[in-house]
């Protein structure tokens, strides 16, 4: 049995392709045992350009 954790990130105006933020709460998961397995975009604009996505973190029960 696996056990999920979803994390959202908003990719702000001033918060784009440089944006660290992503890795500090990859760390952060892989600290208390979560393995990183993926991301999904949870909202987009008319563009094309990601606003938000959920970080998804998985951990064996």
């Amino acid at each position: 049995m696996k056990r999920y954790e979803y994390v959202n990130v908003h990719i702000g105006k001033f918060c784009g392709a440089k944006s660290e933020e992503h890795r500090a709460i990859i760390d952060e998961y892989a600290g208390k045992g979560y393995r990183y397995v993926g991301y999904i975009p949870t909202n987009i604009s008319d563009y094309g350009k990601i606003k938000d996505m959920d970080l998804v973190f998985e951990m064996d029960c």
